[in-house]
């Protein structure tokens, strides 16, 4: 087993007797319930991929002044959280290796400290994600149906405030996870707030796609709004939807696996389902890996401006 662990306190139930816990595993010992031998080496390509990838989107944003709006801001905020993703995966796989191969010795309370940096890392990762998907929902949704006082609405003052309201959340709520971690109503909280966005940014895309087209021929017929205004934003609607399909995939298993650990954590079922941490780590990874594909896919200014990055042409 590794020494470094990312969520190592999630990795396995807290709330089982020891006795209960091991005849859980006595009695989930097939072969499928023996879990994945994923190599350190995976999450460090993993890791260095997303990383790249996510550097490039800040970097085409910051770039490009057509680019300077609230949209594209929280775009560059919700890299930013899949960065931290990123950087606590790169120093756990590398100090793992690291001392795998004996090229360093921590002491075990610098290890915990660690484990629980990273840990903090990750929940931040988690609620600033989904907290700015939520946000470019909102934005979403009324540059669709508020269209003419969408720049009244939606300031640069107002983005700034959502912003930094967003990570300060995140950094407490991280905080106050790590410290009370064995409490079961963190977890529920935790678990309650994912339900709750995946909700509201559903109804939310439900409604855009319902009544988007006709409330914006609606404008188009009275304020000769150009046809590719509409095409534009229900495009935006498209790239959102698929951005919450990839967070909900990837995210969903660990999820899952905390309300497992509420639920039944001495469950055999239960049991062989922890025993897949590991992979639950790789999906998590693999969101921060896809999200930048799916801007520069559906963007073609931040396409173009990504080119131009990558060629050095600033």
């Amino acid at each position: 087993m590794s020494t470094l662990a990312p969520l190592r306190l999630l990795r396995e139930p807290w709330n089982a007797s020891e006795g209960n816990q091991s005849n859980a595993t006595a009695g989930a010992g097939s072969a499928w319930c023996q879990g994945l031998d994923i190599p350190n080496e995976l999450f460090l390509v993993l890791g260095l991929v997303s990383l790249v990838e996510n550097l490039l989107v800040v970097a085409a944003i910051l770039k490009n002044r057509n680019l300077h709006s609230p949209t594209y801001y929280f775009i560059c905020c919700l890299a930013v959280s899949d960065m931290l993703v990123s950087v606590s995966n790169l120093v756990e796989t590398l100090f793992m290796l690291l001392m795998e191969h004996g090229v360093l010795v921590i002491r075990a309370s610098i290890v915990r400290h660690m484990d629980n940096v990273i840990d903090m890392l990750i929940c931040s990762s988690v609620v600033s994600s989904l907290s700015f998907l939520g946000v470019i929902a909102v934005d979403r949704y009324i540059t669709i149906f508020y269209a003419l006082r969408y720049h009244s609405i939606m300031t640069l003052q107002r983005a700034v405030v959502t912003m930094a309201s967003v990570w300060l959340a995140s950094t407490v709520a991280s905080t106050v996870f790590i410290t009370y971690y064995r409490n079961n109503t963190i977890l529920l909280c935790l678990i309650g707030f994912f339900l709750f966005m995946l909700v509201l940014m559903l109804v939310l895309y439900i409604h855009m796609f319902a009544l988007a087209r006709h409330h914006l021929h609606s404008i188009s017929s009275q304020q000769k709004q150009p046809t590719v205004y509409r095409s534009s934003s229900l495009k935006g609607a498209v790239t959102l939807t698929i951005l919450l399909g990839v967070f909900f995939i990837c995210w969903g298993p660990f999820f899952f696996h905390l309300i497992l650990i509420v639920t039944c954590p001495t469950n055999p079922f239960c049991t062989c389902f922890f025993s897949y941490f590991n992979l639950f780590l790789i999906l998590i990874i693999c969101n921060s890996v896809i999200d930048p594909l799916i801007y520069a896919f559906r963007s073609q200014e931040l396409r173009r401006t990504l080119r131009e990055v990558v060629l050095c042409s600033w």
